[in-house]
Parts: structure tokens; C-alpha cells; sequence
């Protein structure tokens, strides 16, 4: 969401490029090289910007995976306007992104979000002929529940591949649909209970938006904070001190520990934010029960029950 400058209708320079350029080498030299677009970031210029990266290297291409997400339809001042997953807004989003990203196919297309007008046959067939002609080769969601995604499943002609959700220390709400069940602080949690045990069950990898939560705990705490956010920022700078990285892998790491096998979208265009992500796999893989649950009461601002 980084790349390509506003959201309004100015145009892009060569210094908008030059920077999703030092982004994009920043990710693949940690070892990144899977990038996640949409068609309305900065109303088209995202993709835009990172066409212009695939025209300057004839090699990029074939040495990442890109995925483009459609479905919902910005108003004229660059805000909301309404979700659209109709056949004929599912074939236009497709093929501008594929014009923009200057690339004959997306690796994975992502419904964006969930449309209550959509008609699951009319998707599955508008996405069956997608994958016959080669624009996509792969098919998910974004923002979907359990039972939303087994509807659409019914009618498409390849497996979910995946469920991308805001997932992060901020946003807990996916454990606290699993520590509350028979509690009634349940009631009060928004996350769509037994997705990620459906995304599990079914091979469907869950991808976490926001993940770092804007750098809420690693950059942006201020004395103005919430308690509950500077105690955070405060924990994770501890344990990143104690492990020797950034207190960005923690907060990726602390996902990453999950047995849900997240994979965090970073979301940064930054290329120091970037690379302070570099060890979060091997600190998801190390860390203690107790750290997680430490981290994950601490950004509540209460125990767990």
C-alpha cells in the first residue's frame, strides 16, 4: 500500500519508482519475494510503480510471486464507494492490474472483501475462465470467515489458496476467540470464530495484514499512548534487546509462532522497516509459550481468564 505516492488522481515520478525500487531490494535481500498488491492502492499507482520495476529488470519477474487483490470499487474522492465481485468487475480489476504490473499473470488473485451481493456461481465461473485463459494461476480471499469461503468453495473450480486477515499484536482478536470461548467476554470479540481451524483443516494459508499494526509498538509509541500500548512497546523492546534483533521481528515473530503457520504481509515500503524484519522467522521459532502469552496480555491490558 506503500507505493505509488497519494491516492488521488496526480500522477507518478521517477523518484516514486526509485523508491519501491530500494523497498523491493530491501525484501529480497532478506530473503522476501513474495509482493501483495491490489488494484486500488494509490487508485492503481501501486501497481503502477511496481510495473515499472518489472520493465526496468527483465529478470524480476521470474524470480518473485505476485499476488493482486479486486473487488472493491473507490469513489470519487479516493474513499469507499461499494465491493463489487461481480464477473465483470472481477474480469476489468484483473486485467487492469495485469496491464499496471506490466505481467501476463498473477500468481494468486485475492477476492478483497467479501460483497453481499455477490453470486458464488457467477464468481466461480468468472474465475474459471481466468485460470483457463492464464491470468491467474491461483485463487483466494481476503477477509472472509470459515462459512463465506466454504460457500465460494462450492463453486469454484480450484481450492482456496488462501485467507489474507488483519492479524496482528493490536489486532488479538484471532486468540481471543479461542482463550474466550464459554466466557462472556467472548461476546465481545469481532474476529469470525474457527477460520483460522478451517484455513488449517483445508490447506488454506492465512496471510496477516497489518502485521506490525502501523509500527504502533516499535516506533510510534509516544507518552501520549495507551498504558497498555507503551507497556507493549516497552516488552518488546526488552526481549528484543535480550535476543539480539529489532523489536519489528518480535512482533512478527510473535505471529509467526502461532501453529496456524502465518505469514505476515509486512506492509512497510520502508527499507530500514524492512530489514528489521529479517530475523522473524528464526525468533517465531524460538520463542517460549511465556513470551508469547506475555506479549499477548500485556497488548490486551489485561489477563486472560
Amino acid at each position: 500500500m506503500g507505493l505509488g505516492g497519494a491516492w488521488d488522481a496526480s500522477g507518478y515520478g521517477p523518484e516514486l519508482v526509485d523508491r519501491a525500487g530500494e523497498a523491493v531490494e530491501a525484501a529480497l535481500a532478506i530473503g522476501i519475494t513474495r509482493f501483495d498488491h491490489a488494484d486500488i492502492y494509490s487508485r492503481g499507482k501501486g501497481e503502477s510503480v511496481f510495473g515499472e520495476l518489472l520493465a526496468r529488470d527483465s529478470t524480476l519477474r521470474g524470480r518473485i510471486h505476485l499476488q493482486s487483490k479486486v473487488g472493491i470499487q473507490l469513489g470519487e474522492n479516493g474513499g469507499f464507494g461499494h465491493y463489487d465481485l461481480s464477473a465483470q468487475s472481477i474480469h476489468d480489476g484483473v486485467h487492469g492490474s495485469l496491464r499496471r504490473l506490466r505481467t501476463d499473470y498473477l500468481d494468486v488473485l485475492l477476492l478483497h472483501r467479501p460483497d453481499p451481493l455477490l453470486d458464488p456461481a457467477e464468481v466461480g465461473a468468472a474465475v474459471g475462465r481466468l485460470l483457463e485463459e492464464g491470468s491467474i494461476r491461483a485463487i483466494g480471499v481476503s477477509n472472509m470467515s470459515a462459512a463465506q469461503m466454504d460457500a465460494l468453495q462450492d463453486h469454484l473450480p480450484v481450492p482456496l489458496v488462501a485467507d489474507q486477515l488483519e492479524l496482528s499484536l493490536a489486532r488479538h482478536d484471532f486468540a481471543d476467540t479461542t482463550v474466550l470461548v464459554n466466557h462472556a467476554d467472548g461476546a465481545g470479540t469481532s474476529f469470525p470464530h474457527g477460520t483460522l481451524e478451517h484455513c488449517a483443516r483445508r490447506g488454506i494459508e492465512v496471510q496477516a495484514w497489518s502485521p506490525l499494526a502501523g509500527g504502533r509498538y516499535s516506533g510510534r509509541t509516544t507518552a501520549e499512548s495507551p498504558d497498555a500500548d507503551r507497556a507493549t512497546a516497552a516488552l518488546l523492546a526488552e526481549l528484543a534487546a535480550s535476543k539480539g534483533t529489532e523489536p519489528e521481528a518480535i512482533v512478527l515473530g510473535w505471529l509467526l509462532r502461532h501453529p496456524g503457520r502465518i505469514s505476515p504481509v509486512i506492509g512497510s515500503a520502508n527499507p530500514r522497516r524492512i530489514a528489521a524484519c529479517a530475523d522473524a522467522e528464526a525468533v517465531g521459532a524460538a520463542m517460549t509459550r511465556e513470551e508469547w502469552y506475555a506479549l499477548y496480555q500485556t497488548a490486551r491490558g489485561k489477563r486472560v481468564p
